[in-house]
């Protein structure tokens, strides 16, 4: 993106585009040898009780409180609590969630509650890429691995209206941008984000197209955190 160009964008998509985008040399620099391999197991861990408290802060409460919460065990991913509502919300970490530098951070925790259509197509992959990265793969077998099974079916393409809830004003989204805005994600499996205006001057879309995961990302900022209180 041309400087020109990112003077007349609004200011909270200048917000998501600096901790959603990967590309920031400077960010890279200056954390890519903080975490050059896996942190004990148990760092990346959390108390169950609070593990569910923090996931069910991704979505306001009309839709977290029936919704099923996933907790990260030893392995992966296991279901806490039996959902009513066919939304997932669970707290993920840096190998799905986070800048590539914050790919190994044990700190990252990042709330977030996955619709119906995407608990069935994009919670997969992050079940998968956990799985891998506690088996004690590395970062690129991780990648590779979720690349190939998308290529061979094994994980589903995006399923239409796949979306989920990011507001908690709460988790930490790693050491290179601590905090993410409070915004709403939708997913496709491929999709021009010129289609949604994303990106363009006065826009507040921001399209993310994720060549690892084979999907495009499109967020959008909210002016509130699932608590109700003003998201500035």
């Amino acid at each position: 993106m041309q400087q020109t160009k990112i003077g007349s964008i609004t200011i909270n998509t200048i917000a998501v585009l600096a901790v959603l985008s990967t590309a920031s040399s400077a960010m890279a620099q200056d954390s890519a040898t903080a975490y050059p391999r896996m942190a004990p197991v148990e760092q990346y861990l959390m108390d169950r009780s609070a593990e569910i408290a923090l996931a069910r802060t991704a979505a306001p409460p009309s839709i977290s409180r029936e919704a099923a919460v996933l907790v990260l065990g030893r392995h992966g991913f296991e279901t806490a609590v039996t959902g009513k509502n066919g939304f997932v919300c669970f707290v993920d970490r840096g190998w799905s969630s986070a800048p590539d530098p914050d790919f190994w951070n044990p700190k990252v925790r990042v709330p977030q509650c996955e619709n119906a259509p995407s608990a069935q197509s994009h919670l997969p992959m992050i079940l998968k890429r956990a799985a891998l990265a506690l088996a004690g793969h590395t970062k690129d077998e991780v990648e590779k691995a979720t690349t190939m099974a998308i290529a061979t079916k094994e994980l589903p393409p995006m399923a239409p209206g796949a979306m989920c809830y990011m507001m908690s004003k709460q988790g930490y989204a790693g050491d290179s941008s601590k905090h993410w805005p409070s915004h709403i994600m939708f997913f496709y499996s491929h999709f021009d984000p010129a289609a949604w205006g994303a990106n363009l001057p006065g826009s507040p879309v921001l399209g993310i197209e994720d060549t690892v995961n084979h999907l495009t990302g499109f967020a959008i900022p909210v002016q509130q955190w699932s608590d109700g209180t003003p998201a500035r």
